[in-house]
């Protein structure tokens, strides 16, 4: 059998060994591509082989004759990654994405001397106006075969959706039936599988057992935060080899990341914060068992390879067993053992329903963007100052609406179609619905007193879900439960740990009428500080029942805390005063944190500032609808008698920066000889 033979030799090429051998359902895949010109779509464990598949495929595609393979992939890690071993298998594999531009020419002409087996482009890149009109089309008639990674993205069920892959389905369809389309991923269940498929124009689908042996999963509930990381303090040396320490939020990283740097352990934080030339730095360290563990969000995940990581941990639970397959699938592809344990704070749920609510479009923000816009381009800033949507989700919402042909992106920005449009209500509801019942299955599977492999595996529904027979439910806790006195210490204390840097504005908002450039340096606040942030693993639990309660006087240990910042803060210039900002929603809280401090410090407490107008609107919105709102609203009373040195001006909650800055800029322009801001939280 030719093509057999051929293929296996690819492979054996590819994973470096003379005995290597197909994994059931790899061959089936590749001649599906290569004998028949097929649409398939693999739904594997992660470490099962998708990308031999694909690398093999195009190779024996490419000695028939076939053009190059465009492999859609989601990371620019995965696309590292997946260079690499495409290299192995003397495949040459190059990408365009957002790091490289300066080899673009060269890539463009690799191409037309067909010189390249694999173009990897992410799927934003199909949307780029120069790489749409100018380079796709060529692509597209030349193409070999469509490969569509973590192809979960596509659908909307999927647990990490992405508004671009739906472009694909446009894709495809521009593709003649006989060049070959491969989709695969690790995480999808039946009506994820169903939806990709049907988008994929049918396809054969190609699923395998989800389960992998070498996982030894376990949940551990501890009653808080301190205890959770006294746990790791205490633990973390004894876990094999190097690991991932997943946690919800960008902060919990770079907080857990510190304390147990500080303890000795050789970890670092990885977040969608990191620059992208030390993200690879940290992932290279990790596959080198130069790190213990990362301390990383979800940025670290679909695409990381690093075949004997030892251990996945969880400090809070992700929203669904999907995405926590996803993240565990990590560890143990090429080791007999690896551990995995989930430890699940209270707080998770609530970080769930922000993000969930952060990425679903809601009607009226999708009119009011498509009202402002024509059939000349509209850059994203300038349309940011046109209605009232901070730039992570216009540029989100926006892709949406290109999807469904509202709008599209050209050069220069954004125009309408002039295309009917209507709010999907019902999808958006039945995604939101499937989404709670998800959150539902992880709090379910936190509990369960099943198998917990078996329970990941019904919640993909894989048919063959069984006992494993090494989870804590089928063989007991495996894991240590105690916690070391030195360790709760130490954790507790860093959590009672407080301040939080506030950066001065410096700019004023691009597209803004009312004000614009630089803010003169006369006129701008200093550095401030806050309590902490909202998600803050310390204070944060603390601060979000404070805010999520009514308004109330701030307690004794509140006004401690905040007077510790105070005496850490480091300013060059001791503040000569306190101010306060007039609040609308807790009038009681600043006044008697102002007063508080101004207690403690021995300073005098001159009073709120007065409203000219109040600020119009809530808290949050882009920065230049946030200034409009609060631009000119604040005043200083003609009895306050200002020092030359600085003040220290109170606030409750710092979220846009902008009230802050304006009501700074009052005090500097009536005589203040400077001012420090202080908030009891910031939100992110």
């Amino acid at each position: 059998m030719p093509t057999h033979s051929d293929a296996l030799s690819i492979l054996r090429t590819l994973v470096g060994r003379d005995d290597a051998e197909f994994h059931e359902g790899q061959f089936e895949a590749i001649s599906a591509l290569v004998d028949d010109h097929a649409r398939a779509l693999v739904v594997q464990r992660t470490g099962w082989g998708k990308s031999a598949v694909y690398f093999v495929a195009t190779l024996l595609l490419r000695q028939r004759g076939a053009g190059p393979t465009i492999l859609v992939s989601p990371l620019l890690a995965l696309m590292r990654d997946q260079i690499a071993a495409a290299a192995r298998a003397g495949v040459r594999a190059v990408a365009i994405n957002s790091t490289n531009p300066h080899e673009w020419a060269g890539i463009q002409q690799a191409i037309a001397a067909d010189e390249v087996d694999v173009l990897l482009v992410s799927p934003e890149r199909l949307n780029n106006p120069a790489f749409r009109e100018q380079q796709l089309p060529e692509l597209v008639r030349r193409t070999g075969m469509l490969v569509v990674d973590e192809a979960h993205c596509i659908s909307d069920w999927g647990h990490d959706f992405r508004p671009d892959y739906r472009r694909l389905r446009d894709l495809i369809a521009e593709l003649p039936t006989t060049v070959p389309v491969l989709a695969t991923t690790a995480t999808a269940n039946s009506r994820v599988v169903a939806d990709v498929a049907e988008q994929l124009g049918g396809a054969l689908t190609i699923r395998g057992p989800l389960a992998r042996k070498s996982l030894r999963l376990g949940v551990l509930r501890l009653p808080d935060a301190a205890a959770r990381l006294a746990w790791l303090l205490t633990h973390l040396r004894d876990l094999p080899g190097s690991g991932i320490i997943y946690t919800l939020t960008v902060s919990a990283a770079e907080n857990t990341a510190r304390l147990l740097r500080e303890a000795g352990h050789d970890v670092h934080a990885y977040t969608g914060q990191t620059d992208t030339a030390e993200r690879e730095v940290l992932e290279q360290r990790l596959k080198d068992n130069g790190l213990k563990a990362l301390i990383a969000t979800s940025a670290l995940g679909m695409g990381f390879d690093k075949p004997d990581l030892g251990f996945v941990l969880h400090l809070g639970a992700p929203s669904s067993p999907v995405a926590y397959y996803q993240q565990v699938g990590r560890a143990g592809r090429a080791t007999d053992n690896a551990d995995v344990l989930l430890l699940p704070g209270p707080e998770d749920e609530a970080i769930w329903h922000y993000f969930a609510t952060a990425s679903m479009p809601s009607q009226a923000r999708a009119e009011a963007v498509i009202r402002e816009l024509d059939d000349e381009p509209t850059s994203t800033p300038a349309l940011e100052a046109r209605v009232d949507i901070r730039r992570t989700p216009l540029e989100l919402l926006l892709k949406v609406l290109d999807v469904d042909g509202a709008v599209r992106k050209v050069q220069g920005g954004w125009i309408a179609t002039g295309q009917p449009w209507t709010y999907d209500r019902e999808r958006y509801e039945r995604i939101a619905a499937e989404r709670e019942a998800e959150q539902q299955h992880m709090l379910d599977y936190e509990t369960t007193s099943e198998c917990r492999m078996a329970y990941l595996q019904r919640a993909l529904d894989d048919p063959t879900a069984a006992p494993c027979g090494r989870c804590d439910t089928c063989a007991g806790a495996w894991f240590p439960t105690d916690v070391g006195e030195d360790a709760s210490a130490a954790a507790s204390s860093s959590l009672e740990r407080v301040g939080v840097p506030v950066d001065p504005r410096a700019q004023w908002p691009v597209g803004s009428p009312l004000a614009r450039g630089t803010i003169a340096p006369a006129e701008r606040a200093l550095e401030g500080r806050a309590l902490a942030r909202l998600t803050d693993l310390g204070w944060g639990n603390t601060l979000r029942t404070l805010f999520a309660s009514p308004d109330a006087p701030a307690t004794p240990a509140l006004l401690k805390a905040c007077v510790s910042v105070l005496a850490e803060w480091g300013w060059e210039t001791r503040p000569a005063a306190v101010v306060s900002l007039p609040s609308r929603s807790r009038p009681l809280l600043v006044d008697s944190v102002a007063r508080g401090l101004a207690g403690a410090g021995k300073l005098p407490y001159l009073g709120a500032l007065d409203y000219i107008a109040p600020p119009s609107g809530g808290p949050g919105g882009n920065s230049a609808f946030r200034l409009a709102q609060v631009m000119g609203a604040f005043a200083v009373p003609a009895s306050m008698e200002l020092p030359d040195g600085p003040v220290l001006l109170v606030d409750d909650l710092a979220d846009s920066r902008w009230t802050l800055t304006v009501a700074a800029r009052a005090l500097r322009q009536a005589g203040a000889g400077g001012v420090l801001p202080f908030v009891v939280a910031v939100r992110g």
